[in-house]
């Protein structure tokens, strides 16, 4: 019996011009409240006339708070898998018409 989850879900509750997106992320069933920050890269227009915005988003979680505990002990001393879990987002939007 394999017990399905949706693999991370992110729900955006508010944002404001520092560019500080804050919300609910979903791992295995757990609802947590996440910051994250946000820095406009740029934006342009493709070579096809399209508008384009580029984003890149960051942001730290540990993988405990969300019921993530499996680990494995190293010859060397460490644990195998860290509990902060780094998130870097590269993100890039086209205006639509």
């Amino acid at each position: 019996y394999v017990r399905v989850y949706v693999l991370l879900q992110y729900r955006k509750k508010e944002s404001n011009d520092e560019y500080i997106l804050k919300g609910d992320l979903t791992i295995k069933d757990v609802t947590k409240p996440v910051t994250l920050k946000v820095e406009h890269t740029g934006q342009a227009k493709d070579p096809w006339g399209n508008m384009k915005a580029g984003f890149s988003i960051n942001g730290k979680i540990n993988r405990k708070d969300f019921g993530l505990t499996w680990n494995a002990a190293l010859e060397t001393g460490g644990v195998l898998v860290s509990e902060d879990v780094k998130m870097n987002i590269e993100l890039q939007l086209i205006k639509q018409e």
